[in-house]
């Protein structure tokens, strides 16, 4: 191996960089069979795990960091997929309220099987004790 590349393979960024492409990849093959992109899954996970219909479309922006247009894109193909419904925000008409369908609210065991599945298929190298010094080390990286 050349000298350059074995110095890549030393740096925090490259190797974080890698497994991130990694983890997508994995990632599309576990959603992908579901109809599901990352970006929906988050979503999908983000509107459950708050009180149905109180997130408003700027709360996925930020709680995501994700511009406008991207968000407005992805929850139109939920809705076509019939996954959410946007309704006219009754405190702000500027703003929508996303709300589950019923299709999305009777998923949610099988997303929560899926990040499982991710979790352990992305982790499998990894001792127990590994995966909980990664978590620990990556928290410290981002200043958790």
């Amino acid at each position: 191996m050349k000298r350059s590349a074995m110095l890549l393979q030393d740096k925090a960024a490259i190797l974080v960089k890698t497994a991130d492409l990694e983890r997508e990849k994995l990632t599309v093959k576990i959603l992908e069979p579901h109809d599901l992109t990352f970006a929906q899954y988050n979503i999908l996970k983000f509107l459950l795990s708050n009180p149905p219909c109180t997130v408003r479309q700027v709360d996925i922006e930020q709680n995501f960091s994700m511009r406008n247009p991207t968000v407005t894109s992805i929850l139109q193909n939920m809705e076509k997929k019939g996954l959410i419904m946007r309704v006219i925000n009754a405190q702000d008409n500027r703003s929508k309220i996303i709300c589950l369908t019923e299709k999305a609210k009777s998923m949610e065991a099988l997303l929560y099987q899926l990040g499982e599945r991710l979790e352990d298929e992305f982790t499998k190298n990894l001792t127990s004790a590994e995966r909980k010094q990664l978590i620990l080390l990556l928290r410290k990286l981002l200043g958790m």
